[in-house]
């Protein structure tokens, strides 16, 4: 998230997949029925909320509960992301959060990847602290994930994030005057081609 809100401090439109998924299952949203529909009332917080804590459990500890759980999930993220991105009126390259991208075959159509790379103890520190769970929790959370090594061999572009937000900065900004030029380039072969 610190890297996607760097781009976003330069101009550049983030569309977050984690963003989508919370919105799709607030309150009277479709996505939230067909999951109490899947998996029943208990999947909700005393509030009438997704339990997120309860459903993160659920699906970690049981393979068929976390594909029922995508294949609702899924499909509404994905449509959803190409609505905002066919929303996006002449910006020439925004940025798709998906932080299961390597597990994921339905963005095919992603045109470069950046990858923020950090070594597995970062990642697990981290993901304890953003979700306040246990080390186990996280160390089931991370082996259903790709690894290290998958998602680097997915890369167009890696940022390490091991340091501090300054250190990060200077990454970013040479990528977004990368991708910059790769969007002009590309619209210029388009308008070539016309």
């Amino acid at each position: 998230s610190t890297v996607s809100n760097l781009f976003e401090e330069v101009g550049v439109t983030v569309i977050d997949t984690d963003r989508i998924s919370r919105e799709l299952v607030e309150p009277g949203q479709l996505a939230l029925k067909a999951i109490i529909d899947a998996f029943g009332g208990q999947c909700l917080d005393a509030s009438g909320r997704l339990d997120r804590r309860r459903m993160r459990s659920l699906i970690f500890a049981d393979a068929a509960a976390k594909q029922k759980l995508e294949g609702i999930l899924h499909p509404l993220i994905g449509r959803e992301v190409l609505r905002r991105i066919n929303g996006l009126e002449k910006a020439p390259y925004c940025i798709v959060v998906i932080p299961l991208y390597a597990e994921s075959s339905a963005y095919g159509w992603i045109s470069r990847v950046l990858v923020v790379d950090a070594s597995e103890r970062s990642h697990m520190e981290r993901l304890m602290r953003r979700d306040g769970i246990s080390g186990e929790l996280a160390e089931s959370m991370l082996a259903n994930q790709a690894t290290r090594a998958e998602r680097l061999s997915l890369a167009d572009d890696v940022i390490l994030n091991e340091g501090t937000v300054e250190q990060l900065s200077p990454q970013v900004r040479d990528l977004h005057d990368l991708y910059l030029w790769l969007a002009q380039t590309a619209n210029q072969d388009s308008g070539q081609k016309d």
